[in-house]
C-alpha cells in the first residue's frame, strides 16, 4: 500500500515516524525544503514525553508521483487552495483521503476528491515544531488517540484500512458520527487553542488562571449551544462527558465544571497551540476554521457566541499586527467574565 502524509508539520512529523517505526513505506510531504532535506538526511528526531529518531523518507508536493492508496492530510486549511489539487492529482477511484486537519474540514475536501473517498480523524493529541526535522510531542505517550469516521456514517472498508496505520501510533476509536466527533475536537480548539493563543500563553497558562478559567467555560458552553440549535449531540472525549464539563448555572456549579475542566485539559498542559505556532513564525493561522467556525453558525441559527467572537477578534488582529501576541490581552476580554 501507498501511504503519505500530506502536510509533515509538527504533527505529520511525527505521525510519520510513528508509521515508519511499524515498518510501513510512507512518503512524508511538506513544502519547507529544509525540513524535507534535514528528515531525509538525519530522521524525524522526536523530542518532549518521547525521544527517539526515526529514518523516514520525505519529498516536496512537486516530487509526487503516480498515485496513493491513502494520504493521510494534516496541512492547515489555510493551505487548502495549494494541497487539494495536489492531491487530488495523485488518488484514483480507489484512493483514501484521510482528514486529520482541525475545524468541520471533510466538506472541503469531500467537494474536491468525492464524499465516498473521505475519511475523517479528529487528533487527540499534541506537539510543537522544533525546526527542520524535529518536532515534540506534548501528550503523555499512553494517552495517544484519534477517532474515526466517514461523512456517510459507514464503518467502511477505507475506514478499517486507515485505523490500520493510525493504530501505529495510538489508540482510534471509530465511530459512526464523524460530525459529533469533529464538533467535539472544534469545542476542545476553539476552548484552549482559541483563547490560549488570543492571550499570547500556553494550555497551562490557561489552567493556571481563574479568569481565564471562566472564559473557557462560557466558550465551550457557546460551543454546545450552536451544535444543540443544529441538532448535533457532541461525543465524548476518552469518557468525559463535556455537557457536564461546560456546565454553566451558580458559582458551585461553575467551579465544579472548571474543576473538571482542568482534570481533562491536564495532560495537554504543555501545549503551545499551532495557532499560536503560526502567528509566532509569521504564518496564518486557522481561527477563522476554528472559532470562527463557532460564529459562523451561530449566527446561522441565531445562537449568541460574544466570547468566540473576541477571541476571533483578538487572534486576527495579532495576525494582522494591530495587536500583540501577549498575555496583557486579557483585558480586551475584562467586559465578557
Amino acid at each position: 500500500m501507498r501511504i503519505a502524509i500530506m502536510g509533515a508539520g509538527s504533527l505529520g512529523t511525527i505521525l510519520g515516524a510513528y508509521i515508519s517505526k511499524a515498518g510501513y513505506a510512507i512518503d512524508l510531504i511538506d513544502p519547507y525544503k529544509e525540513h524535507v532535506d534535514a528528515l531525509n538526511k538525519e530522521g524525524a528526531r522526536i523530542i518532549g514525553t518521547v525521544n527517539f529518531t526515526q529514518p523516514v523518507h520525505a519529498i516536496t508536493p512537486d516530487e509526487m508521483e503516480g498515485v496513493y492508496d491513502l494520504i493521510i492530510y494534516m496541512a492547515k486549511q489555510t493551505y487548502n487552495d495549494t494541497a487539494i489539487p495536489q492531491i487530488k492529482a495523485h488518488i484514483d477511484e480507489n484512493s483514501t483521503v484521510c482528514v486529520c486537519q482541525n475545524g468541520i474540514p471533510e466538506y472541503a475536501v469531500s467537494e474536491a476528491v468525492g464524499v465516498e473517498k473521505v475519511v475523517g480523524a479528529p487528533v487527540g493529541w499534541g506537539a510543537t515544531f522544533q525546526g527542520p526535522g524535529c518536532s515534540a510531542l506534548t501528550t503523555d505517550e499512553g494517552r495517544l488517540n484519534f477517532t474515526l469516521g466517514s461523512l456517510e456514517g459507514e464503518v467502511n472498508e477505507r475506514v478499517l484500512k486507515t485505523k490500520k496505520i493510525l493504530e501505529c501510533m495510538g489508540e482510534v476509536v471509530v465511530s459512526e458520527n464523524l460530525i459529533s466527533l469533529r464538533w467535539t475536537k472544534l469545542l476542545m480548539n476553539a476552548t484552549f487553542s482559541g483563547l490560549s493563543t488570543a492571550l499570547g500563553t500556553t494550555f497551562g497558562g490557561v489552567l493556571d488562571d481563574d479568569v481565564a478559567m471562566k472564559l473557557i467555560l462560557k466558550i465551550g458552553k457557546e460551543c454546545l449551544d450552536v451544535a444543540a440549535e443544529k441538532g448535533i449531540t457532541l461525543e465524548p472525549y476518552e469518557g468525559y462527558d463535556f455537557y457536564q464539563a461546560f456546565k454553566r448555572g451558580d458559582e458551585k456549579t461553575n467551579q465544579e465544571s472548571i474543576k473538571l475542566i482542568r482534570e481533562i485539559w491536564k495532560p495537554h498542559y504543555k501545549l503551545t497551540a499551532s495557532m499560536a505556532q503560526d502567528l509566532i513564525n509569521g504564518r496564518k493561522c486557522e481561527i477563522y476554521d476554528i472559532n470562527g467556525i463557532v460564529c459562523k453558525a451561530g449566527k446561522e441559527c441565531g445562537i449568541p457566541t460574544p466570547v468566540n467572537e473576541r477571541v476571533v477578534k483578538i487572534v486576527a488582529g495579532i495576525q494582522d499586527g494591530i495587536y500583540e501576541y501577549s498575555k496583557n490581552n486579557m483585558e480586551f476580554f475584562k467586559d465578557l467574565v
